[in-house]
This record gives C-alpha cells, sequence and structure tokens, in this order.
C-alpha cells in the first residue's frame, strides 16, 4: 500500500468511540528534537533534508510503527499533503513545507510521525472516541523506540527541549475532539469556554489552533508542559472532556424536553438542504452535517448511519473532494461537487 492510497480511504477510527458518539476522537502528541542538530526553524534546508534522509530509516524500523508508509514532502504533491491536513494527520504549517520535511504514518492511522515541522519529531496517536490513555501507550511505545536510536535534546532543569517554550517539559499536548452541537443550539457555550480556559485548558476549533468550531467540533487540550507530569496531564484533559459529554448529553435531553420542535426544525433544514442543494460550501457542509449527526444521535433521523456522515465530513473538504474527482476543481467547481457528493451518498441510493 502506498501513502496515496491510504489517504483515499476514509478513517479507520474517526468517529468510532464506542458508546459515545459526542466524543469523536483523541490525540496526544509529543514533541522531540535531536541534541546534536538546529531547530527546523533554525536550519537550513540542506541540513533539513539531512535529517529527514537519516530519519526515514529509523522511522521504517520502529516496532510500534509497523507496518508504515513514509514520505518526503518532496515526494507529495500540495494536494496530497493537504489531505494529510484534512485527516488531522499532520498541522497547516507542515502541509505548506517541502524538501526537507517528511512524515511516517502507521496505516491503520493511529501512529504518525511528522519529521520537521516546528520541532525535528511530532509523534502523535490518535483514536476513536474518549481514549487518551490508549493513545499516550501507544505514543509513549513509539517515542522509547526511538529514543534508543536518537539522542534527544534534554535537560534535568527544563525536561524536553523544544522551538516552542510553551511545549518544554513534557513536549505533550493531548486533545479530545468533541461534537457539542446541543450546548451550541442551547446557547450554553459561552460560559463553558470561560470554565475550561480559567483551569488552563485551551479550546480551539475544528483545524486547531485560530480556527472557528465549524460543525459545532470543538478541540478540547492542555496548554501547559512544563512542571507537569504525563499522567497528571492526561486526567485533567480526561476529567473535563467526562464533564462535557455529560453537559451535552443534558442538553440534548433537554432540548427534546423543552424545545423538541426547534430541535427538529434545526434537523429538518439541514436534511432539506443537503438532500436538494446544488452548492455547498465546505462550511456550509460541516454546519448541516454536524445537524444530521444530533438528528441521528436524537432519534430523529432513524434511517440516516451515522458512520456515514462521519466520512462525509472528511470527503467533503477541497483536498479529498478533488481527489475524488481526479482534478484540480475551482472553489465555485468544489462547491458543485460537494453537494453532488452529499446528495449521491446520502439520499440518491436511500431513494433507489
Amino acid at each position: 500500500m502506498s501513502l496515496s492510497d491510504l489517504i483515499v480511504k476514509p478513517h479507520a477510527w474517526y468517529g468510532s468511540g464506542a458508546g459515545c458518539p459526542i466524543a469523536l476522537s483523541s490525540r496526544v502528541r509529543l514533541a522531540r528534537n535531536r541534541s546534536d542538530c538546529s531547530f527546523p526553524r533554525r536550519a537550513g534546508e540542506e541540513e533539513c533534508e539531512r535529517i529527514w534522509n537519516e530519519a526515514e530509516p529509523i522511522l521504517r524500523e520502529l516496532a510500534s510503527l509497523k507496518p508504515a508508509e513514509t514520505a518526503g514532502y518532496a515526494e507529495l504533491t500540495e494536494q496530497e499533503r493537504l489531505m494529510l491536513f484534512e485527516r488531522h494527520l499532520i498541522s497547516r504549517e507542515h502541509a505548506a513545507q517541502a524538501r526537507g520535511s517528511g512524515v511516517a504514518i502507521r496505516t491503520d492511522e493511529a501512529v504518525v510521525i511528522m519529521v520537521n515541522e516546528e520541532d525535528h519529531f511530532r509523534l502523535q496517536a490518535f483514536g476513536g472516541g474518549l481514549c487518551l490513555r490508549e493513545s499516550w501507550a501507544r505514543v509513549d511505545s513509539v517515542e522509547r523506540e526511538l529514543e534508543r536510536a536518537v539522542s534527544f535534546a534534554f535537560t534535568p532543569r527544563w525536561g524536553y527541549l523544544t522551538a516552542c517554550p510553551s511545549n518544554v517539559g513534557t513536549g505533550m499536548r493531548a486533545s479530545v475532539m468533541l461534537h457539542l452541537a446541543g450546548l451550541v443550539l442551547m446557547e450554553e457555550m459561552g460560559p463553558v469556554i470561560n470554565g475550561i480556559q480559567k483551569i488552563g485548558l485551551a479550546v480551539r476549533g475544528v483545524w486547531g489552533e485560530g480556527t472557528e468550531a465549524s460543525g459545532n467540533m470543538f478541540q478540547i487540550s492542555n496548554q501547559m508542559t512544563l512542571g507537569e507530569r504525563e499522567e497528571e496531564i492526561l486526567a485533567l484533559l480526561e476529567q473535563v472532556a467526562l464533564e462535557l459529554v455529560d453537559h451535552e448529553r443534558n442538553a440534548r435531553k433537554r432540548l427534546l424536553e423543552s424545545r423538541k420542535t426547534v430541535l427538529q426544525d434545526h434537523v429538518g433544514r439541514a436534511y432539506g438542504i443537503l438532500s436538494h442543494a446544488h452548492i455547498l460550501s465546505s462550511k456550509e457542509a460541516l454546519d448541516l452535517l454536524s445537524a444530521l449527526r444530533l438528528g441521528i444521535d436524537a432519534g430523529i433521523l432513524p434511517d440516516v448511519e451515522r458512520k456515514q456522515v462521519d466520512e462525509l465530513l472528511l470527503l467533503s473538504q477541497p483536498a479529498h473532494l478533488q481527489w475524488r474527482e481526479g482534478r484540480i476543481l475551482s472553489p465555485a467547481a468544489r462547491d458543485v461537487a460537494r453537494a453532488r457528493l452529499i446528495r449521491n451518498e446520502l439520499f440518491s441510493k436511500r431513494s433507489g
């Protein structure tokens, strides 16, 4: 299997958390740097290319990463790099790089290593639903293997040294992606976000830092890593995520009890637009698919499958859409193709 083959398929794990459709996914990321090289932003292109060329064979041999696909970004098209970003496997900044950067992806997409992003190594583990500890165990295993082959920049006082001071210490960023459509409809997200930020956690949109919560999906993550143990970070984030899941369930229950007509109208309008629209932007599609997802979980749309909606959240994104079409599309043409894809996948097969 090549990397190109890998990224045309839906995630094996995204949104698959058993018993908790509110928690879509979990991620644990570790930032590590070599002790004998300049950090990527200080290194020149030639040094970064040398670092990647030395790293790739090492990553291929990591037992915890097998079976894996690796690719230097000079080998990938811009569209392929954007597809990796849309799958949340790499950052937007990493997708914009080329020569001297690369990626290693386990074929189940549960473990990914970015090379020469902001740091030499960004090790990430993913899983469907709320599974922070399982993700931590996976990424910790990979990190221990990599450390046998690479000397990391580390001091007893500061811990792991990183390009950004906020990552110094454990170098850990843990996050959970939550679908909080009920809290948004009940207009209760403002106080929730304020409360989360007061205890030192960050709230971001679906595409990470600096983005809005399209589709009513929010990433909750830790902000500080210095002076905190990994277990403490995970325990706090897990506790807050569980509380948010409870708040969301309560909001959905209250919607059904006291504002059922509003909820039915919200879901029904989304269903009507998606089933008949011929032009859909990325944001509009995310928001409307979010409403369908809420309707499925509330029992309003029993004939629509959540798995199908979750797949469309990814496949309707610009790079994936163009890959399916087999050509580069203008923004206007993408909006037409997106509407057609959703109509065909969700409604044409059902009516037929």
